[in-house]
Order: structure tokens, then C-alpha cells, then sequence
């Protein structure tokens, strides 16, 4: 007599339950997950960026620009665009290379449909050689908004000091926190 390894229908039925049970489970989970850690990349990216170009102004002794970049490489307000560092010797918010102006380091665009604000109307933060911020518009909050997902928004507080703080869920509500308590919300478009 011949013995047949496999399974019966009664087992597979349970197995494919379970699975189905457990995927109803976990995939809506799963997207939460993924756009938190779409979220914290950003502003890791962001704080690096601000960190970089706080050590550098105070490392060269020169004033140092971070700005989003339009196609004729000037500053612009538009914060999902392609992001910065450079030194502007000039001061004209405009990367020049003909200027031998140097880009330190840059980040991409943010994703499509997501936000990425600062202040209202500033192109950009200058750092000092002292390492505060200098000039009109440097100090602001950077908010950064998931599509459809407002709730796990972010935040990065810039100080005249030239110091930086990220949010934080302060009140354990599951929603970030400035400093002062108030909640990450971004301006409609």
C-alpha cells in the first residue's frame, strides 16, 4: 500500500482561515507602518540637513543658506521642491557656481502629494557663523503632512538660537507635539 504525503480539504481550509484572519489583521497596520516611516525619514533627512548646515557656517566662518531650489537655482518658498545647503557668499538667495559657491549637501523632493511646510512665505534659513539664525524668516516650524494621513504629521522647530527641536507626542495621544503643546497642522494648499 502506497502512502500519499499532502494535506486534507479540512486542513487546508483552516490554513487559508487562518491566513485570511490574520491579513485582515495586519495590512491596514501594514500602511500605517509604512507612512510612519516615510514620515520619520523625512524629517531625519531634514534634521541632518539643518545640522549640516549649522556646522558648517560655524566650521567656515561663513553664512550658510539652506532653501528649497527651483529650476534657475533660487531660493523658493515651495519646501517640496529639491532642498539645499549651500554658502551664498553673495547673500542674493541663489546658488551660484560662476560665484564659486559651493553646495554642501542637498535632499530630493518630498513625495508627491505629501507636505512639506515652513513659515508662511520664507525661502529660506541662513545660519551665521555664530551659529544662530540671521535675517528675516530663519526661525519657523517645519511641518511635515502625510496625504490622508494628517494625524501622524511631524514636526521640526527651528530657534533663533539656531537650534532645532522635533516633535514629539507629548500628551501620548498618538499625534506629535511642538514644544508648546500645540498640534502639528499644515496650511491647505
Amino acid at each position: 500500500m502506497k502512502k500519499c504525503n499532502g494535506f486534507t480539504l479540512i486542513e487546508l481550509m483552516v490554513s487559508v482561515s487562518i491566513v485570511s484572519i490574520l491579513g485582515a489583521v495586519v495590512i491596514p497596520n501594514v500602511n500605517e507602518f509604512i507612512i510612519i516611516m516615510r514620515v520619520d525619514n523625512e524629517i531625519s533627512q531634514l534634521h541632518r540637513l539643518l545640522l549640516i548646515a549649522r556646522n558648517s557656517a560655524i566650521n567656515t566662518n561663513q553664512n550658510v543658506t539652506l532653501c528649497p531650489i527651483d529650476s534657475n537655482s533660487n531660493c523658493t518658498t515651495d519646501w517640496q521642491k529639491n532642498i539645499i545647503v549651500f554658502i551664498d557668499s553673495n547673500d542674493d538667495n541663489a546658488y551660484s557656481p560662476d560665484l564659486n559657491e559651493v553646495i554642501i549637501r542637498s535632499k530630493p523632493s518630498v513625495k508627491i502629494n505629501d507636505k512639506l511646510q515652513y513659515g508662511l512665505n520664507r525661502n529660506r534659513i541662513k545660519f551665521a557663523p555664530t551659529g544662530r539664525t540671521t535675517g528675516w524668516g530663519s526661525n519657523g516650524t517645519f511641518k511635515y503632512c502625510p496625504q490622508d494621513f494628517t494625524e501622524l504629521s511631524r514636526a521640526i522647530v527651528v530657534a533663533t538660537s539656531g537650534r532645532f527641536y522635533p516633535s514629539t507626542d507629548i500628551n501620548y495621544d498618538g499625534k506629535d507635539e511642538t514644544r508648546n503643546g500645540s498640534e502639528i497642522v499644515c496650511r491647505p494648499d
